[in-house]
């Protein structure tokens, strides 16, 4: 595994991360947590570091099920602790001033709770406000090579020395080209089954960017999800991805896009052709709604 610092932060991670979402949220009925406490103890001994989860991860019955679940199976690899590492408020809300949130983490960063933090696709106008009164070690955001519209912030980022996670790196999986037009999923637990591009013309519509993904994969002896991973972990060194999977097999590919080098000309060539083609609409997120509403 290679590792990189988020931002100027000193916060050291593993170049790629692994989002834990998914193992009991957003993807079906949760994986059996056995197994999940055992993929997660492989991810450790393949030198993972990063691990996201969240409150909003959890089970109608358990909302706490997949920080509980990612608790108890890293107990063991880590000295027993009472803080959180990084920090990350889930998303801005309009109804709280960027300057309050910044405040609070402060107080939370002096009383040894949390050692980083971070915000959830702000605007820089967020990011900057918050940023002075409490410094921001990384934010996470949507980005893929579907999903390149947070590319936006990066000078801002470059200038403030904060690191970028990327979630939906493989844009919820569809760059692994593992699906195709035929594939169907559960309507009531998997929000794929309403995600733009899983939808059948969208085949059709991507096929431009699977055959660019395919050619790059071919050449650079990988995966096409090695690929997209690649991609933006050869832009810049801040960015950490952190593709999600409930598959030993799919642990493994990941953390191999660390070692695949894509050289300046050859990003630039890619984004070209990104940015040339058609392609489908991708998902963009759910509205995010408070626990009052």
């Amino acid at each position: 595994m290679n590792y990189r610092i988020l931002g100027l932060s000193g916060l050291r991670v593993s170049a790629v991360g692994l989002g834990c979402m998914g193992m009991s949220h957003a993807y079906g009925a949760p994986a059996d947590r056995k197994e999940m406490a055992e993929l997660l103890a492989d991810a450790v001994d393949m030198g993972y570091t990063f691990f996201d989860t969240a409150e909003s991860y959890g089970t109608a019955t358990c909302p706490h099920y997949n920080e509980e679940l990612l608790g108890e199976a890293l107990k063991p690899f880590r000295n027993r602790t009472d803080r959180i590492d990084l920090y990350f408020q889930h998303r801005p809300d309009s109804r709280v001033e960027p300057e309050a949130v910044a405040s609070v983490m402060a107080d939370l960063i002096r009383t040894g709770k949390i050692l980083h933090w971070g915000i959830s696709e702000p605007d820089v106008e967020y990011l900057r406000r918050a940023h002075k009164v409490c410094p921001v070690t990384a934010i996470q955001s949507r980005y893929s090579m579907m999903a390149k519209w947070n590319e936006s912030i990066f000078p801002a980022l470059e200038e403030l020395g904060i690191g970028f996670v990327a979630f939906s790196p493989l844009a919820n999986g569809l760059l692994t080209r593992c699906y195709s037009e035929n594939d169907r999923f559960d309507p009531v637990a998997d929000y794929r089954a309403y995600m733009p591009q899983f939808r059948k013309e969208s085949f059709g519509q991507n096929k431009d960017l699977f055959r660019l993904l395919d050619g790059l994969a071919e050449q650079k002896h990988a995966t096409p999800a090695q690929i997209s991973l690649a991609w933006m972990l050869c832009r810049k060194p801040w960015i950490v991805p952190i593709p999600g999977t409930r598959r030993l097999s799919r642990l493994k590919e990941n953390i191999g896009a660390g070692d695949i080098i894509l050289s300046r000309e050859e990003i630039k060539d890619i984004d070209s052709a990104l940015d040339a083609m058609k392609m489908s609409d991708v998902f963009s997120g759910s509205p995010v709604k408070s626990k009052e509403a």
